[in-house]
């Protein structure tokens, strides 16, 4: 007869609910797993799975009870450290849609907004073509299985423990932030300044004819010179999209070894 007593439970049910709750944080917040369109229970079901595979490899977990206010306590840093690893890769593509809004309004879009399934709001039809286009090259360059493999690693760097994380890591991720702004303009750039030059012209072109109907020809030639910088711009987006999701993966893994009180490299 094979008998179990309760601190043997209690290891198993630690063993596999705690590194579940790190890897269901970072599903929740990152892109591409974290979106609407994607039942629950899929996303569960690939959490539990997750578990499974790493448990084995994890560290020796602390002595708790997973039912006490330290094994809550444990939950709760758990979970926030993966919501903070998924919300840096969720920064990578709110750059990509500040750089969609910025092209849409300058273009004159700016009333041409859509449902957006994945961020649950209203978006502009660049802002979506930019996302989409990410999203592709997020996938093509396997990112979500090198961002699942960094969960991983954050077992190693930042392991289940009864210690709080240091302070380090919320200060990292507000750093990453500011990302949003400048890596949104840097995409933006080429249209912005193309677009600058024909407000420019078209400006130049009303002093030197006031007769000229500015209204009527201004909003085609904004609208056509946007889409022809696009056209021309988007053969070479795969290098910086690369760029940045290279960033936000290291970024990623920073935030776990600053959880740890570790300093980055």
């Amino acid at each position: 007869m094979i008998t179990l007593t309760s601190v043997e439970m209690n290891t198993w049910i630690a063993a596999l609910l705690w590194p579940l709750t790190r890897i269901l944080g970072l599903i929740a917040a990152a892109p591409i797993f974290g979106s609407g369109s994607i039942p629950v229970p899929a996303k569960v079901g690939l959490g539990v799975i997750m578990a499974m595979i790493m448990a084995p490899a994890i560290p020796a977990l602390p002595a708790a009870d997973p039912l006490s206010m330290a094994g809550l306590l444990i939950l709760v840093q758990e979970l926030l450290i993966g919501l903070a690893m998924g919300f840096v890769m969720r920064i990578v593509f709110a750059a990509v849609e500040m750089a969609g809004e910025a092209s849409s309004l300058t273009m004159g879009l700016g009333f041409a907004s859509f449902f957006d399934p994945m961020t649950k709001g209203r978006s502009s039809s660049i802002s979506q073509m930019l996302t989409l286009v990410a999203t592709m090259a997020f996938l093509a360059v396997n990112a979500h299985l090198v961002l699942l493999s960094a969960l991983a690693e954050s077992f190693v760097t930042m392991p289940v423990a009864g210690t709080p994380m240091s302070a380090g890591a919320p200060f990292e991720v507000a750093r990453w932030g500011g990302r949003i702004f400048s890596a949104g303009l840097q995409l933006s750039l080429p249209i912005l300044a193309a677009l600058l030059i024909t407000n420019v012209a078209l400006g130049i072109l009303t002093r030197a004819a006031p007769q000229l109907n500015i209204f009527g020809i201004g909003f085609p030639v904004s609208l056509g010179v946007g889409l022809l910088v696009i056209g021309l711009v988007m053969p070479y987006l795969s290098t910086p999209f690369l760029n940045l999701f290279n960033e936000g993966i290291e970024v990623a893994r920073a935030v776990a070894r600053a959880a740890a009180g570790n300093a980055r490299p």
